[in-house]
């Protein structure tokens, strides 16, 4: 009972932080800061755009209105669909996507009432949104793609293999967890984790990086604060709420032995939003994952997207290997069986 009114406490919390108005005036970008992946700040009243060589659309998928980018690449490959985490546009993944191989085709999207995408006059569940991913891969044209999830995407990746196994090829899952049946961080860590003042306040990343995200950001958080705020694109505070709210009481735990696609876990030993834990206990119950542990926080994927790329595109073209047990290895050893 006490951590059943402990999580409904910090769910509260949450819900009244996500909808608060925040009216703080936003100060300038320091001169010569640039943010990370060579991308280029948007100014006021200024659109953010994608990588050069992208299109953005905004299709109707599933009744839904979804921005969506795309960068095209080889016909042979397999596409990469990327999720991304909580309250990020798809902006914010720009340095991992341009660290990729340009043969492979991306694709991101925005969730309904973050970055470009209109928010959604009523909540949504996570399990009723993994269709969106296939309304997203059919809007394209395509049959089948592997798909990326971080953080909060991780558990929408995880969603819509187990929905839709045909449709995933390979399944890569950072810094994620197996939803409300997790190890959580710490209350105080995850709270402000949630509010959206970490992308709205552009002091407030910088002064609370490293409790946030661990990692590098603990000796310098002028990455993480220009990753949130040069980078991405916020939207309605209900958008982040919603998000926050669907959530609730889903979990991929039980059904995780039944996800039989090959599946890259790559989890940070200093990531203080999602223990390591999570990621061991995925990897035993998932018969065909490789776990990889990194040095580093939350934000890795972005923030040493050269090395998290090259880890990556080596699961993707990897030959197919039976489901025989499952590998894990840390930053600089080899896999162990």
């Amino acid at each position: 009972m006490p951590d059943r009114v402990r999580i409904l406490t910090v769910m509260r919390r949450a819900r009244d932080i996500c909808l608060r108005p925040w009216t703080r005036s936003r100060p300038g970008p320091a001169a010569g800061s640039h943010p990370p992946g060579g991308l280029r700040r948007a100014g006021p009243g200024q659109p953010r755009r994608a990588g050069p060589g992208e299109r953005i659309t905004m299709p109707v998928i599933r009744g839904r209105v979804l921005r969506i980018a795309v960068r095209e690449g080889n016909p042979a490959w397999q596409p990469l669909l990327v999720c991304n985490g909580f309250g990020a546009s798809l902006e914010m993944l720009q340095p991992f996507v341009d660290a990729l191989d340009r043969q492979r085709a991306i694709i991101r999207f925005d969730m309904p009432g973050l970055g470009g995408s209109p928010a959604p006059v009523l909540p949504y569940h996570l399990a009723a949104a993994a269709p969106l991913l296939g309304g997203v891969l059919d809007h394209l044209g395509y049959q089948q793609a592997d798909v990326l999830g971080i953080s909060w995407g991780g558990g929408l990746a995880q969603q819509f293999a187990l929905r839709c196994p045909a449709r995933v090829r390979r399944l890569v899952l950072v810094a994620t967890t197996p939803g409300t049946l997790m190890v959580p961080g710490s209350p105080r860590t995850l709270l402000r984790m949630l509010t959206p003042r970490r992308h709205q306040d552009p002091g407030y990343p910088a002064r609370l990086a490293g409790e946030l995200f661990g990692g590098s950001t603990r000796e310098d958080p002028s990455p993480a604060r220009d990753l949130l705020h040069a980078v991405t694109r916020p939207g309605p505070a209900r958008g982040s709420f919603y998000q926050l709210l669907s959530l609730a009481g889903w979990t991929s735990l039980p059904r995780l032995p039944r996800l039989q696609r090959p599946a890259l876990i790559l989890a940070g030993d200093d990531d203080p939003i999602i223990p390591l834990a999570n990621a061991r206990i995925m990897h035993q119950l998932m018969p065909r994952s490789d776990l990889h542990i990194y040095h580093g926080g939350h934000l890795d994927l972005v923030l040493e997207a050269e090395p998290m790329a090259a880890i990556v595109e080596a699961f993707l073209t990897a030959e197919n290997r039976s489901a025989t047990g499952n590998r894990s290895s840390r930053a600089g050893q080899a896999p162990q069986e």
